[in-house]
């Protein structure tokens, strides 16, 4: 690529960060507080050191592997075309609808908060979540385009008035600390159920590995990369520290258990009212919205990706009305699950989904640290974390949310299942 067309630093950076603070803060801080109370803040660090130490095998892979790919190409560099990598790339794959469904979820509650379509509010949460993958399918067979310019303009919306929230959260946490007691240790969870709150919240920062798919166009990529990788996920790790501190600090534990679903805008009425409430529920139909658009065209490319390296049928191949039929395929998916599943199960499954997925490509680093020029301790104490906090997650959620872990379990073997019996019918 020309010099002049390759991306800087700067643009990398926003990559990561428009990946990873898409839906998912929206989507799960509630959960996240409901979990581990007055540790919450504890619980998103917990989840981003796990994130940063994978960061260093992304890193060390990209630099070593820059095509497009990312992830399903790492996985090709050690199994091949096995049934094994098959199986982790179709889980990618439904890791992402998983995703979808997940930002999805967090419209249809903010959402509802500000429109009333029927008299039943359950029913308009399921009505806006349809609608809103509906609507992100259509815009996606318009313009691929207009998907990115979506996503460029929420990404600086949604950052400066988040920033802006914690400013004014901290001010209304000095000029009236009624609940900011709530974050002092007597009012956290134990250490073990911390870890467990993090590991359930995890799919707030799997969007970091989108920088890998833009590491072969980045400008000085020996010298960046680790930059790009570590300033994104470390400012995202800082930044959603603040926010739980102030949303924990804000509201007593009572409203934020009522208000799980949009809990942070329900933290921006103490100091600004009705009208922080309104803002911050704009602004996470914006961030989701470009989320949901930026997840179903990435995820219906991987899908293709993987039918073309024969881990998939030849049929996700097809083109249906100029876009691969995958993409339909992944709406459909996704408006399924989020229909039919609540939050925390959604959530579980795209935790472990993705704690699983990075903890191989740790692995995949451990074992070609010699050509990656790289510590092999780093590599392997990730990929050890990232496989006990997806142990700690399935055990945990096993008494809380029995259907998560069944969806979980069922959406693992599955894609192994699947890619055994389509290899044997193939050969």
């Amino acid at each position: 690529m020309p010099e002049n067309k390759k991306i800087d630093l700067k643009e990398a950076i926003s990559i990561g960060v428009g990946g990873m603070v898409g839906g998912g803060i929206f989507a799960v801080l509630g959960l996240a507080v409901s979990l581990a109370k007055g540790g919450t803040p504890v619980a998103f660090l917990f989840a981003g050191l796990i994130a940063l130490l994978t960061t260093y095998s992304y890193a060390k892979l990209s630099k070593k592997y820059p095509e497009n790919g990312g992830t399903v190409k790492f996985i090709g560099q050690q199994f091949g075309t096995s049934i094994f990598a098959g199986g982790i790339n179709n889980l990618l794959w439904v890791s992402y609808i998983v995703m979808l469904a997940l930002y999805a979820s967090a419209f249809g509650s903010y959402g509802s908060e500000l429109i009333k379509i029927t008299e039943n509010k359950t029913i308009d949460v399921h009505i806006l979540e349809s609608a809103i993958i509906i609507l992100a399918l259509i815009i996606n067979y318009l313009s691929v385009k207009f998907v990115s310019g979506i996503e460029s303009v929420s990404v600086v919306i949604k950052l400066l008035i988040l920033l802006v929230f914690i400013g004014i959260g901290f001010y209304g946490l000095y000029t009236n600390p009624v609940h900011l007691s709530q974050l002092t240790p007597t009012n956290w969870e134990s250490p073990l159920l911390l870890l467990f709150g993090g590991m359930v919240i995890f799919v707030a920062y799997e969007g970091f590995e989108l920088i890998a798919n833009s590491i072969s166009d980045l400008k000085n990529k020996e010298r960046n990369t680790e930059k790009a990788y570590f300033g994104a996920v470390g400012f995202v790790v800082l930044l959603y520290v603040l926010i739980a501190i102030v949303t924990v600090g804000a509201i007593s534990f009572e409203d934020i258990a009522s208000a799980k679903d949009f809990v942070l805008a329900k933290a921006a009425e103490p100091t600004l009212g009705q009208i922080g409430f309104t803002i911050i529920s704009i602004t996470a139909l914006i961030s989701t919205f470009s989320a949901i658009n930026a997840t179903l065209l990435g995820s219906s490319r991987i899908n293709y990706n993987i039918a073309e390296d024969d881990e998939l049928p030849k049929y996700f191949c097809h083109i249906y009305w100029g876009k691969p039929i995958g993409l339909i395929i992944t709406a459909l998916l996704s408006l399924t699950l989020v229909n039919a599943f609540n939050l925390e199960s959604i959530s579980t499954a795209g935790s472990s989904g993705f704690l699983l997925i990075f903890s191989i490509v740790n692995y995949i680093a451990y074992k070609k640290y010699a050509e990656l020029n790289s510590k092999k301790w780093i590599h392997g104490l990730a990929s050890l974390l990232c496989l006990l906090a997806f142990i700690n997650l399935i055990l945990q959620q096993f008494n809380q949310n029995r259907i998560g872990v069944i969806i979980s379990i069922g959406i693992i073997v599955l894609c192994f299942v699947f890619e055994w019996v389509y290899k044997k019918t193939e050969s």
